[in-house]
C-alpha cells in the first residue's frame, strides 16, 4: 500500500508541475489564477491518499514549481505553500472521515471545506506577513479577488473532482483502514 501511495503521490506531484505549464502554454497570461491547475492534483491527492500525503503534496508542489519554472514567483510561493498544504490536509482529513457514510457527498463536503480553509489560510498568512514586513499585500481583499478570478477553476473542480476520486479509488488507491465493502459502494 505504501508503494501505491508513493506512486500516486508522485503522479499528483507530476500533474501539479505539468498542468500549470499546459495552461501557460496556451497563451493565457492569467490561466493559472483562473483555472487553478496546481490546486486540482493536491485536492485529489489529499482525498485519495489521506491528509499526511495531501499536506506534504501541498507544501512541495508550489516550491518545486517555483524552483523549476519560476511560477509561482518567489514572492508568492510561501503563500501558495500554506494554501495548498491546507487544501491537501483538509481534503484528506475530512474525506477520510466522511466517505464511508456517503462517498459522493463526503467528496463534495471535503472539497468545499478544503477550498474555504485553504483560502482562509492564504489570507491569514498574507495578512500576518504584511503586518510583520509593514507592507500592503492586500490581505483578505486579495483573497476575495483570487476567489472571483478562480471561479472557473472552482466550478470545474466541483464538477469533476469527486468523480475522479471515485474512479481512482475503484482502481485500488485506498487507505489501508478502509474496508472493501466501503469501496464497493
Amino acid at each position: 500500500m505504501k508503494t501505491r501511495k508513493m506512486t500516486f503521490g508522485a503522479l499528483c506531484l507530476s500533474l501539479a508541475l505539468l498542468l500549470p505549464q499546459l495552461f501557460h502554454f496556451i497563451g493565457m497570461q492569467q490561466a493559472g489564477q483562473i483555472f487553478l491547475p496546481m490546486h486540482t492534483p493536491v485536492l485529489i491527492g489529499g482525498m485519495v491518499l489521506g491528509w499526511q500525503y495531501g499536506a506534504l503534496l501541498g507544501l512541495i508542489a508550489p516550491l518545486v514549481n517555483c524552483l523549476l519554472t519560476g511560477m509561482p514567483s518567489s514572492e508568492r510561493v510561501i503563500f501558495m505553500m500554506a494554501e495548498l498544504c491546507s487544501y491537501g490536509f483538509i481534503s484528506g482529513l475530512l474525506y477520510q472521515q466522511l466517505h464511508v457514510k456517503d462517498q459522493m457527498l463526503g467528496g463534495y463536503i471535503s472539497l468545499i471545506a478544503a477550498m474555504i480553509a485553504g483560502r482562509l489560510v492564504y489570507g491569514i498568512v498574507l495578512t500576518l506577513t504584511a503586518a510583520l514586513l509593514h507592507m500592503n499585500l492586500g490581505g483578505f481583499a486579495a483573497v476575495g479577488a483570487a476567489v472571483i478570478t478562480g471561479i472557473p477553476g472552482i466550478i470545474t473542480q466541483l464538477i469533476f473532482l469527486p468523480a475522479v476520486v471515485r474512479v481512482v479509488e475503484k482502481g485500488g488507491y485506498m487507505y489501508e483502514s478502509r474496508s472493501s465493502e466501503a469501496v464497493a459502494k
